[in-house]
Order: C-alpha cells, then sequence, then structure tokens
C-alpha cells in the first residue's frame, strides 16, 4: 500500500474520532457549516499533513499506529483526565475485566501526564509503604504511565491476590524515582471512625469511602449521639476519594436542609438538579466543620462543597483534587472505544469540580508537608519515604477549636 494511502486512511480515522465529539460523521463534519465544526474539519487536515511529514521526514522509519495512538490517547487526554482512548486490546482487556480483583489500596488519576496517588486506603500495602496523596507513579512494571489511559492505569492496579505490583515512584521533593514491590492483596475498607471531643459535645466521624455502606454508618452514629443532646459534628473527608455521587448527595442531605446539594449537566446532557429533602435531613442546625486536604476527591467534594456553599458549615484543610464526572464509553469500528467524560458536577455556587475543586474557608497546610526524610525502619518503606508517625495534626487541632467556639 503507498505511503501516501497508508496516511489517507489514518488521517480518515482520527476524522472518525472526532466526529464523536461532534455527534455527527466526517462528512457531516463537512457540511455543517458551523465555525466549530469547519474547524474541526481543518484540524483533520493539519493531522494529515504532520503525518505525511512523520512518514516521509523524521530521522528514522517510525511505526505510524503508535504514533496515531498516541495522539488520539492525547486528544482524549487533553480533555480531562477521564477521558481515554483504548486501542482494540486495551478495550478487549477493559471488558473482559470483572472487577472484585486484589490491589494494594490506591486511587488514583492523572496529573501532568502521569498517574498520580489521589488517596491511599488505611491499613492498605500502600499505607504500609507510605504511599501518601500526591505521589506520582511514573511507571507500572516496565509501562511509563504516560504511555496508558486512566483506565488501563487502573487495570493494570489490580491482580489475583498476592500477586507482585512493581510501581517506580516520584515522590515531592524527589528527582529520582523510588521503585517499590507491594503484594496485592483484597483491600477491606476500614469502618466509620468515630471519636468524641469536648466532653463529648463534638462527633468526629470518619468515613474512607462514601459507599452504602459507610454512609449509613455515618447516620446511625449521628442518631445515636442525639439521643444524649445535640452535638456540634467534625466531618473528617480528607483522603476520602472513592464512593458513589449518590451516597455522596444523601450525606451531604444529612446536614443541608434546603436549597440545591449538586448539579450534573453537559453539552448533550440535560441539566440534573439535586435539592435538599428536608424529610432526610439528620440535624439542621448543630454546628459543623469539615476537614478537606488534596486527598479529598469526587463524592468527598460534593459533601464539601454542598455545605460549604449552602453555609451549612465550614471546610479546614486544604483545596481538594479536582474530580466529579460523568463517562460514556464509545464503541469504534476497528475495535477500539473512547471513553469520554459527558456531564460534570457542579456545586450550589455553580463550579465543578472538575475544574475548580473545592478551597475550603479555613486554610490549613498538612504538616506532613514540612516533614524532612530520615531513613525509615518499617517493614516496606524505603531509605527516601517520609515517616507518618507522631505527625501533629494542625487541621484537626484547628478544626476542634472552631467548634469549641460554636455554640450547640
Amino acid at each position: 500500500m503507498p505511503k501516501s494511502l497508508k496516511v489517507s486512511l489514518l488521517a480518515v480515522s482520527v476524522a472518525l474520532i472526532v466526529g464523536v465529539f461532534l455527534g455527527v460523521n466526517v462528512y457531516g463534519v463537512r457540511a455543517a457549516g458551523s465555525d466549530q465544526q469547519e474547524g474541526a474539519y481543518r484540524q483533520i487536515n493539519v493531522y494529515g499533513e504532520v503525518l505525511q511529514h512523520i512518514q516521509s521526514d523524521y530521522v528514522s522509519v517510525p511505526n505510524i499506529p503508535d504514533v496515531t495512538n498516541g495522539a488520539l490517547r492525547g486528544l482524549l487526554e487533553s480533555l480531562d483526565a477521564d477521558s481515554s482512548y483504548l486501542t482494540p486490546a486495551d478495550y478487549k482487556a477493559y471488558k473482559d475485566d470483572k472487577g472484585g480483583k486484589a490491589q494494594v489500596g490506591i486511587n488514583v488519576s492523572k496529573r501532568f501526564g502521569y498517574a498520580t496517588i489521589i488517596s491511599v486506603v488505611p491499613g492498605s500495602p500502600a499505607d504500609k509503604a507510605n504511599l501518601s496523596d500526591g505521589d506520582i507513579i511514573e511507571a507500572i512494571g516496565t509501562k511509563d504511565t504516560r504511555d496508558i489511559s486512566l483506565a488501563m492505569i487502573q487495570l493494570l492496579l489490580q491482580g489475583a491476590p498476592g500477586s507482585e505490583l512493581q510501581i517506580a515512584v516520584i515522590r515531592p521533593r524527589k528527582a529520582e524515582p523510588e521503585k517499590i514491590k507491594l503484594n496485592r492483596v483484597i483491600v477491606d475498607e476500614p469502618a466509620v471512625s468515630e471519636t468524641f471531643y469536648e466532653g463529648s459535645s463534638i462527633l468526629y466521624l470518619k468515613p474512607v469511602v462514601l459507599d452504602k455502606q459507610h454512609v449509613d454508618a455515618v447516620e446511625e452514629k449521628i442518631k445515636t449521639a442525639q439521643k444524649t443532646g445535640n452535638k456540634k459534628v467534625l466531618l473528617d473527608l480528607r483522603d476520602v476519594a472513592a464512593g458513589d455521587m449518590t451516597e455522596a448527595v444523601r450525606l451531604a442531605n444529612f446536614f443541608v436542609p434546603t436549597g440545591t446539594i449538586a448539579t450534573l449537566e453537559g453539552q448533550k446532557f440535560p441539566k440534573q438538579t439535586f435539592a435538599a429533602d428536608a424529610s432526610k435531613v439528620l440535624d439542621g442546625t448543630a454546628p459543623v466543620v469539615v476537614l478537606v486536604n488534596r486527598g479529598t476527591s469526587g463524592p468527598a467534594e460534593l459533601v464539601a462543597g454542598a455545605i460549604q456553599d449552602n453555609k451549612r458549615g465550614e471546610l479546614v484543610g486544604e483545596k481538594t483534587f479536582g474530580e466529579g464526572s460523568m463517562q460514556k464509553t464509545f464503541d469504534l469500528a476497528d475495535g477500539s472505544a473512547v471513553i469520554l467524560s459527558i456531564a460534570k458536577y457542579g456545586s450550589p455556587a455553580g463550579k465543578h469540580y472538575e475544574d475548580d475543586a473545592v478551597t475550603p474557608g479555613t486554610l490549613v497546610a498538612s504538616a506532613m508537608d514540612d516533614l524532612s526524610t530520615p531513613d525509615d525502619e518499617t517493614p516496606g518503606a524505603t531509605k527516601n519515604s517520609p515517616k507518618k508517625s507522631a505527625v501533629p495534626d494542625d487541621q484537626l487541632t484547628k478544626a476542634i477549636d472552631m467548634l469549641k467556639a460554636k455554640n450547640a
């Protein structure tokens, strides 16, 4: 097949991808007439020209399918971390995955092109190795995470119980990647933690995931505490990155008696508004403070944003991670697929969590950021792993002080 014909066919394949975004086929793009669609068609021609130069002028003969796959992956990831291009082989593995596999206890997304740890499950292999939110996973095995979609990164992190996972991690203020070996296990999410402060007047609650089981537990603990009198509530959502948006709305509704809890909207996705239901409120008047940090993501951001925007409580800690969208998978003719974000969750104030995250009214940095990195003899830790023990929790202290100053 002539090189020019190969390049033309590859350009057409890219045109089909663009057609998915625009909701029309390639000919519809040419005929539609809008500035946006005409601009997209011009870019297809530019892509074809670039491919021709790569094919004919690059220093060595390139693998054009690899070049095209990289271009398509970059096209999707330029939109957001959750949008992905899957090759036919990747998509088959993605569809064949049945879930329920062993993991190492990390929640990941993509930032700056690489897999980035959002949060770590307490007690998991990752926690015991002192991995932390903000650590960048440069490679999984021999695969550079720049070259892998988020969907496939999440698959590679899973495996059979007891199997070994090798990753290369770049920690803050460390230039060289650190190679770490972890054994995959069936990770059990810890139960909701409950502590009382200030003569039992402050109820501290710490869920690690916002699924039905843990939100049910929060509900039960609040109801039980109320039997002994009104309680001030300290809800710790630091490093909470997993869960379900429906359960997040329910949790926010425990405290927010009226108004909007969240919205969900996209270009072709009709706007949905999640309003507070007064019948589901557990306590609409008791003082509430919510702890957040850079590991607070997705469902937890929705809860924090709803409480802050409705002036139902105050937020303490750090700016959150910034996640909150709905995805849809589009099958393509060659067996590949596109996973595309089609709608974003928004706060009552109208900000999209994916774009703006949540900034607390009272900013308090994590004490972990100020730690040096001495040798650590903890099993699974390495020379450059920061110690996690005996760290003063300035964020928690500030939150308690704020609640102490409030009347129940």
